[in-house]
Order: C-alpha cells, then sequence, then structure tokens
C-alpha cells in the first residue's frame, strides 16, 4: 500500500527540537538536516525524504544512544499524527517551552518570566475531531491516514488521540461502505466530531455529484454527505447532496453554550481551551471588548463585555449569529483586515487568528488606533513572535502563557496580554 520511499541513510547527531516539530542535525556536507523519530543528544541513522540545497529532511530508522526521554510510540502509525509519542509527557512540555523562549528571543521580544507548560491530565483520547480518508482493498474499505514521508496512506482503525466515540462512528461508517462495495477512489475524507458528552456527528466527502444513501448509525446523532470538487485534495464541500439527523454540536465554555458544526472550527481540546479563555477573560476585566477571528464566539461571547465579533467564514458567522442571539453582540461577516474601523482606543482587542498571524493591515491598525489591551492567542508562536515585534514598541507585554492544546504532537499555542504604554 505505502508507495517506496527514499532508501539513502545518514549518520546524524542530534543536537535540540526545532519549532515545526522535528529535532535538529548536521549532515557531513554541513547542511542542516532536520528530523522525525529523534531526540536531542542521540545519534542516529536517518533516512532521507527530502534534500534541498540548504537543508535535508529525514526520519531516523534507528538509534543509537536513546536519549534518556524517549519512551516506546503507542501506535504504529504515531509519525502520521502524533510524532511526539516517542518522548515522555513531562519531555513534551519542556521541549515546547524551549521552542517558544527560542522564537521569541530570536525575534527580540520581550517576555515575562514564563510559567510552566500548561496542560491537563489528557494525553490521550482528548481530540474532539478527526479527518480520515480512506482506504479500499479485497476486504472493503477501511480508515486511513497520510503516511509521512510519502504520498501513500496507511490503513488504521482510529486515533488514540481522538475521544472514543468519534472512532466507533468512523467505524460505522467505514461498514455501511463497505456493504454498499463504495470504491475508495470515490471518497475524499471523512470528518467526525464530538461533543464533550459524547454526541458525534460526521460529514462524508465525495467526488460524485450523487451517492449512494446511508443510514444513519446508532453511533451518530447526524451525518452529512458532500459533494467535493475532485480537482482539489481538500475537504471542502461543492454541494450538500444529503443530511441524516441533527448534525449540530453544542459544547460549552465558561458556562456558556454554544452551537457549531462538524466542518466549521471549534477548538479540538475544549477543557485546556476553557483554561485560556478563563485567563482572557480575567485580563479583559469588563470591557468593553472587540473580538476579531472570532469563530462561533467561543472567546468573545465566553468571557463577557464583548461588542463585536469579527469572522470571515460564513459557516461560523451564521453559528455565531446564532450563539449571540438576545445579546446586544454585533456579528460582523468580513476579514480582519477589512473590519479595520472596529479597532478602537476604547476597547480591548481580542485576536486569536490563524496560523499566518496578524494581516500586516491589523498590526498597523493597532499601533494606529493604540487601543488600551490587546489579548492574543496563537496557534503559531512563530508568527506571533513575529507580530508582537512589530507591536512592542507601542506595548508591553504583561503575561505570557504556554498552553499544550494538542499532546503527543508539536503543535504549541500560546496567550500574550499586551498593555499599552
Amino acid at each position: 500500500m505505502p508507495k517506496t520511499l527514499p532508501t539513502e541513510l545518514a549518520t546524524i547527531t542530534i543536537t535540540k527540537m526545532v519549532h515545526g516539530g522535528q529535532a535538529l542535525g548536521e549532515l557531513t556536507d554541513g547542511r542542516k538536516v532536520f528530523v522525525w523519530n529523534a531526540l536531542p543528544g542521540e545519534t542516529v541513522q536517518g533516512r532521507v525524504i527530502k534534500q534541498k540545497r540548504s537543508y535535508a529532511e529525514a526520519i531516523a530508522e534507528s538509534v543509537a544512544n536513546p536519549s534518556a526521554d524517549r519512551v516506546e510510540p503507542e501506535e504504529a502509525n504515531y509519525l502520521s499524527t502524533s510524532p511526539w509519542q516517542i518522548m515522555t509527557f513531562e519531555a513534551e512540555n519542556r521541549y515546547k517551552r524551549a521552542i517558544v523562549e527560542e522564537l521569541f528571543t530570536h525575534e527580540k521580544v520581550s517576555l515575562p518570566s514564563l510559567s510552566d507548560t500548561v496542560h491537563d491530565d489528557r494525553v490521550w483520547h482528548y481530540r474532539n475531531k478527526m479527518e480520515y480518508s480512506f482506504w479500499g482493498d479485497d476486504d472493503g474499505m477501511h480508515l486511513a491516514l497520510h503516511q509521512r514521508g510519502s504520498h501513500g496512506k496507511q490503513i488504521v482503525l482510529g486515533s488514540k488521540l481522538a475521544m472514543p466515540a468519534i472512532d466507533a462512528a468512523a467505524n460505522a461508517i467505514v461498514s455501511q461502505l463497505t456493504a454498499l462495495k463504495t470504491r475508495a477512489g470515490d471518497v475524499k475524507t471523512l470528518i467526525v466530531r464530538c461533543t464533550q458528552d459524547g454526541q458525534v456527528v460526521a460529514a462524508l466527502f465525495t467526488k460524485l455529484e450523487t451517492f449512494s444513501k446511508l443510514t444513519l448509525p446508532a453511533e451518530l446523532k447526524g451525518l452529512r454527505v458532500y459533494h467535493s470538487n475532485p480537482k482539489s485534495p481538500a475537504s471542502v464541500p461543492t454541494k450538500l447532496l444529503y443530511e441524516l439527523g441533527d448534525t449540530s454540536l453544542e459544547d460549552e465554555i465558561l458556562g456558556t453554550p454554544l452551537l457549531y458544526d462538524p466542518i466549521g472550527f471549534f477548538q479540538a481540546n475544549v477543557p485546556v481551551f476553557e483554561q485560556a479563555v478563563a485567563v482572557v477573560a480575567e485580563a479583559a476585566g469588563q470591557g468593553p471588548n472587540i473580538d476579531f477571528y472570532s469563530g462561533v464566539g467561543s472567546i468573545g461571547l465566553a468571557i463577557g463585555h464583548t461588542k463585536t465579533l469579527v469572522e470571515t467564514d460564513p459557516a461560523s458567522v451564521a453559528m455565531a449569529r446564532h450563539n449571540a442571539a438576545g445579546t446586544t453582540v454585533e456579528v460582523v461577516e468580513a476579514t480582519a483586515e477589512t473590519a479595520l474601523d472596529y479597532v478602537a482606543a476604547d476597547a480591548t482587542l481580542i485576536v486569536d487568528p490563524p496560523r499566518a498571524g496578524l494581516h500586516p493591515k491589523v498590526t498597523a491598525r493597532i499601533l494606529e488606533a493604540a487601543p488600551p489591551k490587546v489579548i492574543y492567542l496563537s496557534c503559531n508562536p512563530a508568527t506571533q513572535a513575529r507580530d508582537l515585534a512589530l507591536l512592542q514598541a507601542d506595548y508591553e507585554i504583561t503575561q505570557f502563557e504556554i498552553y499544550n492544546f494538542f499532546p503527543r504532537t508539536p503543535h504549541i499555542e500560546t496567550l500574550a496580554v499586551l498593555i499599552h504604554k
């Protein structure tokens, strides 16, 4: 099933973990090499999977001197979804903090003293969303995940990161697809989401413009089947073919009920996210607040005293308007860079941008309008460090937190509270 991978091996001594999740070493020709399945202090035999003029990427095939931080991964496909299964949870949180410190030092951003990485006790079964692709063979349909270092896929029964109800629902759908003799080439992906109390919905994406009628398995409360343009590899809906049951989901953040749907954005680890929102609420005080990149309102509505939510995704806007019903909160459908007039000197600005960070126009508007506080939650500390380097001339970072929303993976979330000087 997997496609053939490169076989060139190199001896590599590992020096540190870097942003992105790999370990860093050096090849004999002096090029840096970014290595999966390796830890600082180890010497590994790495299979080179990508060659560039200035660097290479590799996957460690064997380790001569295992780090004291190394543990046996619990899943065969760990490199696909959670490559940090190779280390202890204590080491994971330590490395995440070290990576953040290095990124901000590189951008010359002055941070207050850092506390330990914030997390909860769930190392496994925390994710409320999974996206699977498919593999078909003589035994029928199977769930599959991308195999790192190739264009191939690996058959899986589920993921130890997922809440158990997610994989039960995913396999129930696969059983129906097998019974219908569905061709794997006719379906793209399956997105499955679960609330904290175990309610599950799913969205199936097919390349076909018509699709066999499924029945709603007992493991799901709702299912959507979408036609998705076969020319695009992404799970983007082109047309809703049909819907079974109720596909709405509801969770609470700080006691505020929030409705969302199977394919819109909602945080994948609600308990740890809620810890971050509690810090935002305390830092924001009694408002008023403006919430940019607001999604369904999971921060702005949960903390209260919010005047305006600004969001660009139409599905999230619709959910935000439902969630804001009965309040005075205005929900604006716009990109952040076209809603600059909402950044003002009389309201705290809350931002939770995508991985690209703040649009340059938003950064410029903050410096121009000078809101008294900016509270910046980031899913990419590298772009957050870049943005805060620009803002620190006029703002002081008074609080900074590092969150482990995604245990066993290299993903890091960071929260900065900025006060205008």
